[in-house]
C-alpha cells in the first residue's frame, strides 16, 4: 500500500466482457486494487478508477467496450477530481497503447500476462496530467494471476486456473494470438489451492484453461489432465467442473477419470463449431464429425445423465446448406441439453479473415434462427427427463425479480428456482446445498419445491 500512495482511498469499478478466464482475472485485479487500499464503488460514474476486463473473440465485445469506455468521457468527474480509465484483457493485449484511437480517455492499458503491473501504472496515470496511456503489454512477464490476491463475489464458488494459453490456432481465434501458447501450472501448486480452497468453505471448484485437456504436456511430456481431476477430487472439493474442452484432445482417461470421481459433476462443455467435416477442417478443428458422434457416445455411456453442452458457430466461410444441415443432423443425435450459438465474426489477424466464400447475411440469419428453435427444442427436452425427480442445487442467490425466489445450480448445470419457505432467511440458504423435488421443467430453468434442509 504504501508502495502506491496515490492509489489509497480511491474508488474503483471493473467491468468484465467475455470468458471464465477473463471472470477469473477481474476477481485478480478486485484482489489486487483493494490490497493497495482501494474501494469498490457502486458503479462506473461514482468511481476514480474504471477498469474493462475485455474480450476479443467477437466484434461485438470491440463495439461494446468502445461505447461504454467513450461515454465516461461526458460523465461527471468522480470524488478525486480525476477518472482513470484502465482496460485489461485480450483486446488490450491485442491492441496495446493504439486503443487511443478508438477510446481517447484510456489511461492505462496491460495486457493478459501484465495484471500485477496495473498498479504502478496506475500510479503513473494519477502522477501525471499529461494526455498519453501508461501501457505494458509484455508477454514474458513470469507466474499466474492465481499468485495475486483475490477478491471473489461468491466465498463458496471459486476459479482456478491450470494453464494460460492455447496451441490449437483454430482458424476463426484470435485467442492463441493474444494469450500466447500452452503454459500449465505445477499440478502440486494446484492442488494446494484446492486444497486451500476447501479449507476456506469453497463447495465448488472449476478448473479453467482454453484447453483443458492438454494440460501439462508442455511441463510432463504428454498430457496429464486426467490425474489432475483425481488429485483435485481428492481434496474434498463437492463439485468439481472444468471448461474449456477441445473434442481431439478429450481421451479415454479423462472420460474414465470424469466417471470414478463423484465430485466431477455430471456436465461437459464441448464445443463442437460445426456438424460438417469440411468445415471443421476449414476451421483446423482437428477432429471429423464421426469422431466427436463417437466420443459423444462414448461420454454418454461412461456417465449415465451426463448433460453435453456445446458452442457452434454459423455462417463460417465457405458454409453451404449441406453443411448446415450436417450441424443440425448432429446436433439431434448428440440430444445437447443446451447450446451456444454465433454467427460467425470475421477477425483481423486469424486466417479465416481472408478466406472466401462469404455467405450472404440474410441467409447466415434464417440458418441461425432455425438452430436457436432446434436448441430450444433440445433444452426443454433435456429439462423434462428431471421433472418430477429431485436435484441437488447449489443456492447462489434471490431471484432478481424477488427476494423470496431463490436461485442455484443443479449438478448438471441447470438453473434452479425455488421459494423461500416461509419462515426462513435467504442468507440461510445461500452457499448451501439444498435438494430440490423439480414440479417445473421450462427451456432454460428447472423450478420445484425444497425438501430436507439446507446442507
Amino acid at each position: 500500500m504504501a508502495e502506491f500512495p496515490l492509489l489509497v482511498g480511491k474508488t474503483y469499478v471493473v467491468r468484465t466482457f467475455g470468458c471464465q478466464m477473463n471472470l477469473h482475472d477481474s476477481e485478480r485485479v478486485r484482489g489486487l486494487l483493494e490490497s493497495c487500499g482501494c474501494i469498490e464503488a457502486h458503479g462506473a460514474n461514482d468511481a476514480d478508477i474504471v477498469v474493462f476486463m475485455t474480450c476479443c473473440v467477437r466484434e461485438h465485445a470491440d463495439t461494446k467496450l468502445y461505447g461504454q469506455a467513450t461515454s465516461l468521457i461526458s460523465a461527471p468527474k468522480p470524488p478525486c477530481g480525476r477518472r482513470v480509465v484502465a482496460i485489461g484483457g485480450c483486446i488490450a493485449q491485442r491492441d496495446g497503447a493504439s486503443i487511443r484511437s478508438h477510446i481517447p480517455n484510456a489511461d492505462v492499458v496491460f495486457g493478459t500476462s501484465a495484471i500485477s503491473t496495473l498498479p504502478g501504472l496506475l500510479q503513473d496515470a494519477f502522477t501525471t496530467t499529461k494526455h498519453g496511456v501508461f501501457a505494458n503489454t509484455r508477454e514474458d512477464l513470469e507466474g499466474f494471476s492465481t499468485d495475486l490476491p483475490t477478491k471473489r463475489d461468491q466465498s463458496f464458488r471459486a476459479w482456478v486456473p491450470i494453464m494460460t494459453g492455447c496451441n490449437n490456432f483454430c482458424t476463426y481465434c484470435i485467442v492463441p494470438h493474444v494469450r500466447g501458447r500452452e503454459v500449465s501450472r505445477p499440478m502440486e501448486a494446484i492442488v494446494r489451492e484446492c486444497e486451500r480452497l476447501v479449507g476456506e468453505g469453497t463447495r465448488e471448484i472449476t478448473l479453467l484453461g482454453q484447453n483443458v485437456n492438454s494440460y501439462g504436456r508442455d511441463l510432463y511430456g504428454d498430457p496429464r489432465f486426467a490425474e489432475l481431476l483425481d488429485q483435485v477430487s481428492q481434496t474434498g472439493i463437492e463439485r468439481l467442473r472444468f471448461t474449456s474442452s477441445n473434442p481431439k484432445d478429450l481421451n479415454e482417461e479423462v472420460v474414465q477419470a470424469m466417471a470414478r470421481n463423484r465430485a466431477v459433476m455430471p456436465h461437459l462443455h464441448l464445443a463442437v463449431q460445426s456438424g460438417s467435416t469440411r468445415i471443421l477442417k476449414a476451421m483446423n478443428r482437428k477432429y471429423t464429425r464421426e469422431q466427436y458422434l463417437e466420443l459423444a457416445r462414448t461420454l454418454q455411456q461412461a456417465i449415465p445423465g451426463l448433460a453435453l453442452t456445446t458452442d457452434v458457430i454459423v455462417g463460417f466461410p465457405g458454409e453451404e446448406e449441406a453443411d448446415f444441415l450436417d450441424t443440425l443432423t448432429l446436433m439431434s443425435e448428440v440430444g445437447f441439453s443446451s447450446a451456444y450459438t454465433f454467427i460467425y465474426s470475421k477477425r483481423p489477424g486469424t486466417p479465416a479473415a481472408k478466406m472466401e466464400g462469404h455467405t450472404p447475411r440474410e441467409v447466415i440469419q434464417r440458418r441461425f434462427d432455425c438452430l436457436a428453435s432446434l436448441v430450444m427444442r433440445l433444452s426443454y427436452d433435456a429439462n423434462q427427463l428431471d421433472l418430477h425427480n429431485t436435484v441437488e442445487v447449489l443456492v447462489e442467490g434471490t431471484s432478481k425479480r424477488s427476494d423470496t425466489i431463490l436461485v442455484g445450480h443443479s449438478q448438471k448445470n441447470q438453473t434452479v428456482h425455488f421459494a423461500l419457505p416461509e419462515g426462513a432467511s435467504a442468507q440461510s440458504f445461500v452457499g448451501k446445498l439444498v435438494d430440490v423435488y423439480v414440479d417445473q421443467a421450462r427451456t432454460w430453468y428447472l423450478s420445484g419445491t425444497p425438501t430436507g434442509n439446507p446442507r
